[in-house]
């Protein structure tokens, strides 16, 4: 008895499939979104800018890091220095990279 119940309920599911991927709606087609160059570069610079942010405390925690280790050896400490230098550079070419659409988009007349 068992095994004619599952064969039915089986064979209902088999034959119930077509009809239920018939009523699902995907919605629009992909290539109906029509986005701009400038919601492009929007959309990748709010995909970098938290990880460029979560670099650059990496890197300054990695240069404190070196600083508590140092205990005082000259070459270390000047090691240290070189690293929060570089880190202070990072930030400022970061800083400037991501400012560049914006500064493209007021000169050209595009407004914010």
């Amino acid at each position: 008895m068992n095994k004619k119940i599952a064969i039915v309920a089986s064979s209902v599911m088999l034959l119930a499939l077509p009809l239920a991927t018939m009523a699902f709606n995907a919605g629009p087609t992909p290539n109906s979104v029509q986005l701009s160059v400038q919601q492009i570069i929007d959309i990748v610079l709010n995909f970098i800018w938290p990880i460029f942010g979560g670099f650059a405390v990496i890197m300054f925690l990695i240069a404190g890091f070196l600083f508590l280790t140092s205990q005082g050896d000259p070459a270390k400490v000047a090691t240290a220095r070189q690293a929060v230098l570089w880190g202070v550079v990072g930030v400022v070419v970061g800083l400037i990279a991501f400012s560049i659409p914006l500064i493209v988009r007021v000169t050209l007349g595009n407004g914010i």
